[in-house]
């Protein structure tokens, strides 16, 4: 059911104005008090000690449930009851080294975990967590290089991620391409199932495309692909995708823009899936969109929700989802407005102990009905990446501060709670599994990087990107290399637009290159359009090497937005005759751009004929 919003008085309008026009007036100065090298082992000390009072809580007094309850010490199933946590865990076992602990849970996964059962679960949730923890785990379980191989590992758990997935694949059947929310693991979709979702749940490329490139069965990353051409065709002219969308019509049942609630991910996996697939498609979508946000959301140092046909502000609000912006920023390049955006949002955190669900802009207070904090790691996520691309010691100031809040008003005795009310540290007796796949990941790789770092992500034989749920995926040339392209890590692009460049922080610049550092170096640029962001943007490149721009991703796809009756009546004539012209009435699958020679001949005839005549896998 869809939240009603209060209409905003003049004088909140006013406020949130002021706000936008001289926002350092909210900012707090974060001053770097100085964290030493033996305060930063100290604090990676006492993160993974948080992350076993946790997990040793959730074996001991939950397992095999989903989730823990560490106030009164029990176990619930919230998703499928199929040991959520143990599997959101998986990695997070990996990169602190614990080759006991992780080898024994993928050893009772592999005897233990079915998925034949008459459960109704959420595909983005299932898909984020139990998919991508399955997949993380598999990969690293599976390979001598990472030093955690398991013995005697048959690829259980990829055989697991594949019947899941499988088992996911009605939910897809749609006339758009854009999957049902929900999906019976048993019996597929329901027929009263609702056909609204979210903008998000449309976009699972990476888990999917992982899959099919090690399963070597396409069906999954093309329905996946389809599912964002699905999304990305009914844009509005302004390039913004709203919230909720009805799957059958791809009629938007809720027009509000933002890079928060319901879209985060749809952004955030346009980017990575281009990072870890070399697909350019991805980054052209991603470049148009980004360019459009930055242009009508961006409130500096804000972000704001409007509506998509007309970028009227409709909600000045921080929602706490908003907070991952940052850490994308720096993937992408775009590193001055991630600082700013960062300092703002964690003003909010210094401000309360934690950053509540909602912080009104325009009354700044935290929102009714939205004063909890459930353990959210995109903040600290965020502060991990802004402190690998500067080495500015804020942000391990930043760390410290959000542990101190974590420690002192999260910590229960099974566990950490969530905080129900910010204002008063009330506590709520449920701790979800991305506390462990996702926060205590961040701050621990954070002060490990501080102390110098010693881990599978920064010192291990592959680059890694890390889905939305904090999942370890390895750029391995069997992921990475399945199309060649001049995109993919380490390699070059032979465009005369590139130039030798090293654009590393100062901070940065004597630091010896691991592949924590070698996210920038010489050869390398930004892979944002020219005017996507602020004039003044940090000349720090991002993380790819070498993208050749060209042809605009309608023109190159054919891909254009759809204009539905109720938009055309506030579309201008020669808009309306010139929409039409470039514009089909669905997305349409167009075969790859010729320029692009496939290194796998017999992956992509697979995609070739997927579009020619449907999938060649029948979903159970």
């Amino acid at each position: 059911m869809e939240t009603l919003k209060p209409k905003l008085p003049i004088h909140s309008l006013f406020f949130f104005f002021f706000l936008v026009l001289y926002p350092n007036l909210m900012l707090h100065q974060i001053l770097a008090d100085g964290v030493t090298r033996e305060e930063a082992i100290q604090l990676r000390d006492e993160v993974r000690d948080m992350f076993y009072h946790a997990f040793n809580g959730y074996m001991n007094n939950a397992f095999p449930l989903d989730e823990l309850r560490p106030l009164s010490c029990a176990g619930e199933d919230t998703l499928g009851g199929y040991a959520l946590t143990m599997i959101d865990s998986l990695d997070t076992l990996a990169l602190l080294g614990d080759r006991e602990q992780f080898a024994s849970s993928v050893e009772w996964i592999g005897k233990n975990l079915r998925f034949d059962i008459n459960k109704t679960v959420s595909i983005f949730e299932t898909t984020i967590r139990v998919l991508g923890g399955l997949l993380s785990a598999h990969l690293i379980a599976s390979d001598y290089a990472t030093g955690m191989k398991v013995p005697n590992y048959n690829n259980e758990l990829l055989n697991l991620a594949e019947d899941l997935t499988r088992r996911m694949l009605p939910a897809f059947d749609t006339p758009t391409g854009i999957p049902f929310g929900s999906v019976n693991l048993l019996y597929g979709v329901d027929e009263h199932e609702s056909k609204i979702t979210s903008t998000a749940g449309g976009t699972l490329t990476l888990e999917f495309g992982v899959l099919s490139r090690l399963t070597n069965d396409p069906i999954f990353e093309q329905v996946t692909k389809n599912a964002v051409r699905g999304l990305w065709s009914r844009r509005s002219k302004l390039d913004l995708v709203g919230a909720h969308i009805n799957v059958f019509t791809g009629e938007w049942t809720q027009k509000d823009a933002g890079i928060g609630t319901s879209i985060d991910s749809f952004y955030e996996y346009l980017l990575k899936a281009y990072l870890l697939f070399g697909d350019d498609e991805y980054l052209f979508i991603f470049q148009e969109a980004y360019a459009a946000a930055m242009h009508y959301l961006y409130n500096d140092p804000w972000y704001v929700e409007v509506n998509m046909d007309s970028a009227a502000i409709v909600w000045p609000l921080f929602n706490s989802l908003q907070a991952f912006w940052p850490g994308l920023q720096v993937l992408a390049g775009d590193i001055n407005p991630a600082i700013r955006t960062h300092t703002a949002f964690f003003s909010v955190w210094k401000r309360y102990g934690f950053t509540p669900e909602g912080f009104n802009l325009a009354t700044l207070s935290v929102q009714n009905g939205q004063k909890s904090y459930p353990l959210r790691p995109e903040l600290i996520e965020s502060t991990y990446w802004l402190y690998k691309a500067t080495r500015d010691p804020r942000y391990l100031d930043a760390g410290r501060d959000m542990l101190s809040s974590l420690q002192y008003g999260a910590r229960c005795p099974c566990g950490y709670c969530h905080i129900s009310d910010v204002e008063v540290h009330k506590q709520e007796d449920h701790m979800e599994s991305f506390f462990l796949a996702e926060t205590v990941k961040y701050l621990w790789l954070l002060f490990d990087l501080a102390a110098g770092p010693d881990n599978l992500v920064e010192n291990g034989p592959y680059k890694y990107i890390f889905s939305t749920e904090g999942h370890l995926l390895p750029s391995t040339p069997q992921i990475s290399l399945v199309r060649e392209h001049c995109s993919y890590f380490g390699a070059y692009c032979k465009s005369g637009n590139m130039r030798p460049d090293q654009h590393i922080s100062d901070v940065a610049s004597n630091l010896q290159e691991t592949n924590d550092s070698s996210l920038f170096g010489s050869w390398t640029q930004t892979i944002l359009p020219s005017d996507a962001s602020s004039s003044d943007t940090n000349p720090v490149s991002g993380f790819m090497k070498g993208f050749c721009p060209g042809l605009s991703h309608g023109q190159k796809f054919g891909i254009s937005y759809v204009t539905f009756p109720d938009q055309q009546e506030n579309v201008p004539t020669n808009e309306r005759e010139r929409a039409a012209s470039q514009s089909p009435s669905t997305a349409v699958v167009q075969n790859p751009s010729p320029d692009l020679p496939p290194a796998n001949k017999n992956y992509d005839d697979n995609f070739r004929e997927l579009d020619e005549r449907g999938s060649k896998s029948d979903p159970e």
